[in-house]
């Protein structure tokens, strides 16, 4: 008995060293600035993104071709994709295009077949597509609702299943999930998108879980970023001077940063370390009182969205 005390102190006392000793790595990580840490290259690799047709998608597919990589682009906007793709191969890089409706399972499943017989493999998984509808929860219809769900979240679950496996195959690919801080933190006016959002933080931590417990070198990272202006969330107005509606271009930088130096999450900006890390901590009342000092519960009356 006393040396099983012994035993689970000394396991106890490793386990707060290491404790100690990541979170501080973590910090410190969060708070040095773009392009100090060394990146790794991507050269070579096989790059997929969705939501390719137009925002961040569109801008991270150029910077993923200048670096090197060869562009496999979704969309359910054949002509917003088919510039991105005339960009990239501006930018010297091979690229493959193609239109799907990622609220399907079955276009998902055959359109990975497609590719993986096409290009033969994906390196890079981007989870980018995105949809909102911006309407209170009792104003929006089911179909828009489920929509929501399957776009956001269920696509990341059937693109996994069809290129991850791949990855750990040959032991090298990363997957990004680009959700939102609206996964981590509820929003009014934005039920359904903070569930669909709730669920993408979930699929990538459990996803990441799963290939840290296999000891894969699969990579993977998380981006929760607050409102971007890039007509997905047109009209919507930040309250606060520490929260402001984002640049795409900002975005993109924060998240090459984040993907070429192997960052588990980002959280843009920074300042919102600092809210959810509060949102986790406190009582409900105290998080009210938090939402309402930074207009949460305003920020979605001027939302007017991306026009057809």
């Amino acid at each position: 008995a006393l040396m099983q005390i012994v035993n689970e102190a000394l396991q106890f006392l490793s386990m707060s060293a290491k404790l100690s000793l990541y979170t501080a790595l973590g910090c410190l990580r969060a708070l040095i600035p773009k392009g100090v840490l060394p990146r790794k290259s991507v050269v070579g690799d096989v790059c997929l993104i969705t939501g390719a047709g137009s925002g961040i998608g569109r801008l991270m597919a150029i910077e993923f071709a200048k670096r090197g990589c060869t562009l496999v682009l979704w969309d359910v906007n054949t002509v917003g994709n088919e510039e991105t793709a005339r960009l990239v191969a501006a930018e010297g890089a091979k690229c493959h295009t193609y239109t799907i409706d990622l609220s399907s399972r079955d276009a998902i499943n055959r359109t990975a077949a497609t590719v993986l017989s096409d290009v033969g493999r994906v390196d890079i998984l981007i989870n980018n597509a995105g949809i909102v509808t911006g309407k209170k929860i009792f104003d929006c219809s089911d179909e828009l609702m489920e929509k929501t769900m399957a776009v956001n979240t269920n696509a990341c679950l059937f693109t996994a299943k069809n290129f991850v496996k791949g990855m750990l195959e040959r032991d090298h690919g990363h997957v990004v999930t680009v959700a939102s801080i609206a996964g981590k933190v509820g929003t009014a006016g934005l039920v359904d998108y903070c569930a669909s959002k709730h669920g993408a933080v979930g699929f990538h931590e459990s996803l990441s879980s799963e290939l840290r417990a296999q000891g894969s070198n699969v990579k993977t990272t998380l981006v929760c970023p607050f409102f971007i202006d890039t007509g997905m969330f047109d009209g919507v107005q930040s309250t606060s001077v520490f929260l402001p509606v984002l640049s795409p271009s900002y975005v993109v930088e924060c998240v090459m940063e984040a993907v070429l130096t192997n960052r588990d999450e980002i959280q843009i900006p920074k300042f919102l370390y600092t809210t959810t890390l509060l949102a986790n901590m406190l009582p409900s009342e105290a998080k009210h009182v938090l939402s309402e000092y930074y207009g949460v519960y305003d920020t979605m009356e001027t939302f007017k969205g991306r026009s057809k």
